[in-house]
């Protein structure tokens, strides 16, 4: 089982969190510190696993860093290391196919559509899809029209309203 899935930047801060376990609040940001600062600590030779008894008793901290993000899942024991790994590429992938070479600032600015995918991807701690076109085409067609082509075009925005003057 999934207990939680967080993505930090290099900084820290929590970019996504969510929790498939109940936690108090006041844990879940402690948890959020120490996790961090697990993952952020280690060389990039080390290994991606890391025990852990940090939610639910005895867990595993399975991690992977994309530029200056961190995608972090803890998952209880029986769950497959490399299984999540691959995983977490998928959700990469997806984020990035959704949104045309996902950035930071998309974690920030469309929250909501990062949790659909997520949803498409994981509910309830138990992964429900790991097909990446299917995971990229429910998101897609959940989004409304102007966030699926990538919002407004300045270039183009700017550009006509500047002939009409």
């Amino acid at each position: 089982m999934i207990y939680a899935i967080f993505i930090f930047n290099n900084k820290g801060n929590p970019r996504l969190t969510k929790f498939y376990t109940p936690i108090e609040e006041s844990d879940q940001q402690r948890l959020l510190g120490e996790i961090y600062q697990s993952v952020s600590n280690r060389t990039a030779a080390s290994c991606n696993f890391l025990e852990s008894s940090l939610i639910a008793g005895k867990n595993r901290i399975i991690y992977r860093q994309y530029a200056t993000l961190y995608f972090v899942f803890v998952v209880d024991e029986g769950e497959s290391e490399l299984g999540i790994l691959d995983l977490i590429q998928v959700f990469v992938e997806a984020l990035d196919r959704c949104f045309n070479n996902v950035c930071e600032l998309d974690l920030v600015f469309k929250f909501q559509e990062i949790h659909a995918i997520l949803a498409e991807i994981v509910s309830g701690g138990l992964v429900l899809e790991t097909n990446l076109n299917e995971i990229v085409a429910s998101s897609k067609s959940q989004m409304p029209k102007s966030k699926r082509s990538g919002g407004l075009n300045i270039g183009t925005t700017l550009g006509s309203f500047a002939t009409r003057f």
